[in-house]
């Protein structure tokens, strides 16, 4: 996802510590939740007239839509691997993501920049303007819930480390944990935009301003849906380790005796927890089968052993006296010269 190298150290070994671990973001309990919100908020718009309610209705709508995808996602990406998908089905996690992105942007950006332009242009009285604070009142409540409990989890990982949030979302693999964090922000900064607008219209009588709020949470919804699209985009087009992790691989491999070039190592993860290596290497002229299948053995090895993440490890020796295609790893050479 374009991770820079000055916060890979921090973010990427957070990750990396806790790979194993799917944060209690809450997804159950929201999926339940948003629907409860979607139905209030649109009767309190049917009351009240108000755009910007219908706007946090259609985002509460949107909201159950995209945690019943992201659960799909996770259950349909859990699954082992078969004849047709031999490495597992990990990356259809990003697939269902993408979608939510989609989503995200079509029923809720573009739905609700419409719907506050059309406000604009022909404006309508809020009445009962109470029943609407109350209804966001209730779901600010719910929705503050749900982002504690994820911003605890993201918290707990990075147990004191100076890692932004920002930070954490972009080195995160796992597309249900940066959804949920942005998601949840998104519902309750937008909850603010709908309260603001309820109370400018029907209290200070600035008509314009419901239909405002309304293009303020399209603008946010948009925003979001960008900032998912882009995340995943790059996940599923193959995204490699981070550059902390490619150096802890091939320090682990530096430590391989046998190996006396390390021409290639290209990584791809299959999904949120899983990790693929293949390596272009020479062993020692002298190596034999068996040492070197033993060598293969003790790659693998050390491989899993410098991050648990990787599944499958693919090595492809080349001819011991012809001359790597690029040149030696700086880590191997050093650790050579060691």
């Amino acid at each position: 996802m374009g991770l820079t190298p000055w916060f890979h150290r921090g973010a990427e070994a957070i990750l990396r510590a806790h790979h194993g671990q799917r944060l209690d973001t809450g997804d159950h309990r929201r999926a339940r939740g948003q629907p409860r919100h979607a139905l209030a908020k649109f009767v309190a718009s049917w009351i009240s007239g108000s755009t910007a309610m219908l706007t946090e209705a259609i985002h509460s709508l949107v909201d159950t839509g995209d945690q019943a995808l992201l659960l799909v996602g996770q259950k349909r990406g859990a699954r082992p691997p078969d004849a047709r998908h031999p490495l597992g089905h990990g990356m259809e996690t990003y697939f269902w993501s993408f979608i939510v992105a989609l989503m995200v942007f079509l029923l809720g950006g573009v739905v609700s920049l419409y719907e506050g332009l059309r406000h604009i242009v022909e404006p309508e009285p809020v009445i009962s303007p109470w029943i609407s604070i109350a209804v966001l009142a209730i779901a600010a409540v719910f929705e503050g819930t749900s982002f504690r409990i994820a911003y605890r989890e993201y918290r707990r990982v990075v147990r004191g480390r100076p890692t932004r949030l920002w930070n954490f979302i972009k080195a995160s693999k796992d597309p249900a944990l940066f959804s949920v964090l942005l998601e949840d922000s998104a519902a309750l900064i937008g909850i603010c935009f709908a309260a603001a607008g309820v109370i400018a219209a029907s209290r200070f009588h600035v008509a314009w301003a419901d239909g405002l709020a309304s293009i303020a949470i399209g603008l946010l919804l948009t925003t979001v849906a960008f900032v998912l699209a882009n995340e995943t985009r790059s996940l599923i087009a193959g995204e490699a380790v981070a550059p902390i992790v490619m150096e802890r691989l091939q320090e682990a491999l530096s430590r391989i005796d046998c190996i006396t070039s390390l021409d290639e190592v290209a990584t791809l993860h299959l999904g949120p927890g899983r990790i693929l290596v293949a390596l272009t290497l020479a062993f020692r002229r002298a190596s034999t089968t068996e040492t070197i299948e033993e060598a293969i053995r003790d790659v693998t090895q050390a491989l899993q052993h410098a991050d648990e993440r990787v599944v499958y490890v693919y090595v492809r020796p080349i001819d011991k006296i012809a001359k790597p295609r690029r040149r030696k790893s700086k880590t191997l050479a050093s650790a050579k010269k060691e």
